[in-house]
């Protein structure tokens, strides 16, 4: 189903980059997690993507028990549709990060297209000192750490997204990435219509210049045609300028705490849901109005909430 009109807002709750000591308003406890989750879809998003974190020490966790507990919160007080990680954490294996799906059966999940550095260690020096113990040594094994996603990887995973009637999100952090995707298609590991996030800014992928989500754009469309449905990432300070270009372009946007801790210029924000409304307020200026949650069903042909293990 195509509206041109209709934006769908993602927000990425919590993620697996930010530590405790970046933010105080970042969530960490299941509960926490879950109600910024509620209160993002109320202020407008239609689909929140969850990570799951350790209730005692904040650290990423996959934790399918966790990852149930948030999950389950959110849909005894919502309808948006919940979108949780394949990506995980630092140092997971393949088979813990995709847990989450036979176990949960989700309406969507993200699933990565392809190996890359992805490299956290630079953050360190705007820190003195965290809160604690593992967050320094979580951001600096990011400098020797290849987030793995093989092609027998991706065929696992998709297979395992089909059998749970899954819809794969898949994250694109480059333009090899779109091209990884375009292979899989033609071999029928993936089916159409595709949905494409485009990620821009992590130290490792693709930059955040207007150009570089053009050429993301360009590429995809001279790959795929109009068959796909597209949103963008800009990581930090470029996330509300790329997230604007975007759906000005006709895409999808993600905003949230996964990607950015920052509501304007050194102003930290104090939930997710003032990241939402920022980002409601600007589509709703240039013409475009958010999506609900079924509408965000409709155009990305889920299966719906009731088909799901939660």
């Amino acid at each position: 189903m195509k509206n041109e009109n209709k934006i769908i807002i993602t927000c990425a709750v919590t993620g697996a980059i930010h530590t405790p000591t970046m933010s105080p308003y970042l969530p960490l406890k299941p509960e926490e997690i879950a109600e910024e989750a509620v209160k993002a879809a109320e202020a407008g998003a239609a689909i929140v993507h969850i990570h799951a974190r350790d209730p005692k020490t904040g650290i990423p966790t996959s934790d399918v028990n966790v990852f149930r507990e948030i999950l389950s919160r959110i849909k005894e007080k919502s309808d948006v549709v919940i979108c949780p990680t394949t990506g995980g954490g630092l140092g997971m294996t393949v088979e813990e990060r995709i847990r989450v799906v036979p176990e949960l059966k989700p309406e969507i999940a993200s699933f990565n297209m392809g190996s890359m550095n992805f490299a956290l260690h630079h953050l360190i020096e705007k820190y003195k000192e965290f809160k604690f113990d593992w967050e320094k040594r979580y951001l600096e094994m990011s400098r020797d750490f290849i987030f793995r996603n093989t092609f027998k990887d991706l065929e696992h995973i998709a297979k395992t997204f089909y059998e749970n009637e899954t819809k794969p999100e898949l994250e694109c952090y480059d333009v090899g990435h779109i091209y990884n995707a375009a292979y899989l298609l033609s071999t029928g590991v993936l089916k159409p219509p595709l949905h494409i996030q485009f990620v821009h800014g992590i130290l490792g992928g693709i930059g955040t210049h207007l150009e570089d989500l053009m050429h993301m754009k360009r590429t995809a469309d001279r790959l795929f045609g109009g068959n796909f449905t597209w949103s963008v990432i800009g990581a930090g300070r470029f996330e509300f300028g790329l997230c604007t270009a975007g759906l000005i372009l006709g895409g999808h946007v993600r905003v949230g705490m996964e990607d950015n801790l920052y509501l304007g210029k050194g102003r930290l924000a104090k939930s997710n849901a003032e990241m939402v409304e920022k980002m409601v307020r600007i589509a709703r200026e240039l013409g475009r109005e958010p999506a609900t949650p079924d509408e965000a069903r409709k155009i990305l042909g889920l299966k719906g909430k009731d088909k799901v293990n939660f």
